[in-house]
């Protein structure tokens, strides 16, 4: 059974820090893609970053030089490193496994950024 947990969301203020992780069991870590998404309320969901099977990242516009992205394929676990939160960084985060024509989503995480 395919599983994607996140963990580590929560209320930080403007200017905070936050360290997502996501768990990931019931398939083959290593070979998959690994993304964190983000949906705020009223808005679309868009890519905050990504890595792939080999380590190549990329990040959303809005969020690079503040976020970084791993991986530990022993673990089976991607982790997302939040700098300097803004109050627009306010969004449920969820992760993302995908591999060919197979995609997993994890259930989010909430994140808010607040004073």
């Amino acid at each position: 059974q395919v599983q994607l947990v996140e963990s580590g969301g929560g209320l930080v203020q403007p200017g905070g820090s936050l360290r997502l992780s996501c768990a990931a069991s019931g398939f083959v870590f290593s070979i998959y893609d690994m993304s964190w998404y983000r949906q705020a309320l009223g808005k679309q969901r868009e890519l905050v970053a990504a890595i792939t099977s080999s380590g190549t990242t990329r990040y959303g516009n809005s969020v690079a030089g503040r976020f970084t992205i791993s991986r530990d394929n022993a673990k089976k676990t991607v982790s997302l490193q939040m700098n300097s939160l803004k109050p627009e960084d306010t969004a449920v985060y969820y992760c993302k496994a995908g591999f060919l024509n197979s995609d997993y989503w994890g259930q989010g995480t909430q994140v808010t950024v607040s004073s």
